[in-house]
């Protein structure tokens, strides 16, 4: 990289910082945190732990987008400055430096651009996925099973917390269905662009003739409800059933009504859980995806009412693809919707789906 070009480069970054500065409204974000700390200090603070929780979380994401933007706004300025200073005296081994620390610097700011991308209201809430199978029997089943671990292994990689609030194993392999949610910072921000169908092409464990086959499953990703969202649930209108757990968990688990299903009777939507031992523990988690589902069904349904049109159901099938996995006769992932794609399919099933995460949430944004 020439000097010239480093510095183009450097203006350009500084110039989408300052853009940045005004959408995310950096002027106010300091008086937010002091209205937050302010509630945080009423001595009734803790007595509801939840809510107390969510503005503690509201407060470190305001502070971190705030020094974020600091950090680079400083690091930029200071090589702006440095630059003009080798346009004037050029030194070889500095400029090496600079160079090497522009890279770093471009990273950074790659990384802060996408989290700018947040502007909806849930985005900062923790994350819950179902992902269910389509057709294609078993092999469907294990594909499910494969997206499963791909998922939770990029929520790994990003220190996120796992908890699983619905399990089902396939009839030989894979799963039913399963739900988890994963907690940290915008992780529906970040996973909301996975909701669709995936497809998979490859030759079959479960084929004893090894043909080619192809499979698909669904994702679908809902915010967490959380004390900031109020439902007026009528109790009358909660059904709660109990039966025999049939997954994995040892003898408790399948000998005993622990097993929940909760059915909301006007809408028909339902969650059940039967991944703890205990039958309260599982009604808690049932109860909390049954909130999150329902939530996330009357803001679609309130949206449409906006657009004027109705809430688009998606069959799982060819028609309604994001996202094509090909491990046969070559190897090629990639995004139909924004055209991202790698010919690492193991490195993406180990969970590596950044480029793909950050690709959508740039493409959204134009």
């Amino acid at each position: 990289m020439e000097l010239q070009e480093l510095r183009k480069n450097c203006l350009i970054i500084y110039e989408q910082l300052n853009s940045i500065r005004n959408n995310i409204k950096y002027d106010e974000i300091e008086n937010e945190i002091k209205i937050f700390n302010k509630e945080s200090q009423k001595k009734d603070f803790w007595n509801d732990p939840q809510k107390a929780q969510n503005i503690l979380k509201k407060i470190n994401i305001k502070k971190k987008l705030k020094e974020d933007f600091d950090s680079l706004y400083l690091n930029i300025t200071s090589e702006q400055d440095i630059i003009e200073l080798l346009i004037e005296e050029f030194d070889e081994a500095t400029f090496k430096d600079l160079e090497k620390e522009f890279t770093e610097l471009e990273k950074e700011f790659q990384i802060f651009k996408i989290k700018t991308t947040f502007t909806e209201e849930n985005d900062n809430k923790n994350a819950i996925m179902t992902i269910k199978p389509g057709a294609g029997g078993t092999e469907a089943q294990d594909w499910a099973l494969m997206l499963l671990r791909m998922y939770t292994r990029w929520a790994e990689k990003h220190g996120a917390k796992i908890d699983t609030l619905e399990f089902m194993s396939g009839d030989e392999a894979g799963i039913k269905v399963a739900t988890i949610q994963i907690s940290t910072n915008y992780a529906y921000g970040y996973l909301k662009g996975e909701i669709g169908i995936h497809r998979l092409v490859r030759i079959s464990p479960f084929d004893s003739n090894a043909r080619r086959h192809t499979s698909f499953a669904s994702v679908y990703v809902i915010p967490e409800v959380d004390n900031d969202i109020k439902l007026d649930i009528n109790e009358k209108d909660i059904r709660i059933d109990t039966f025999h757990s049939s997954g994995p968990g040892g003898q408790s688990v399948n000998t005993t009504d622990s097993a929940v299903r909760i059915t909301h009777l006007p809408t028909g939507i339902f969650a059940t859980c039967q991944v703890e031992r205990s039958q309260l523990k599982n009604k808690e988690k049932a109860m909390k995806l049954l909130m999150s589902r329902l939530y996330e069904h009357y803001k679609e349904i309130q949206e449409a009412e906006k657009a004027n049109k109705a809430v688009e159901k998606k069959d799982i099938s060819w028609g309604h693809q994001i996202r094509s996995y090909v491990f046969q006769p070559y190897t090629m992932v990639k995004d139909l919707r924004t055209g991202v794609e790698t010919g690492n399919i193991q490195g993406v099933m180990d969970g590596n789906i950044d480029p793909f995460i950050e690709g959508f949430l740039l493409y959204e944004k134009k």
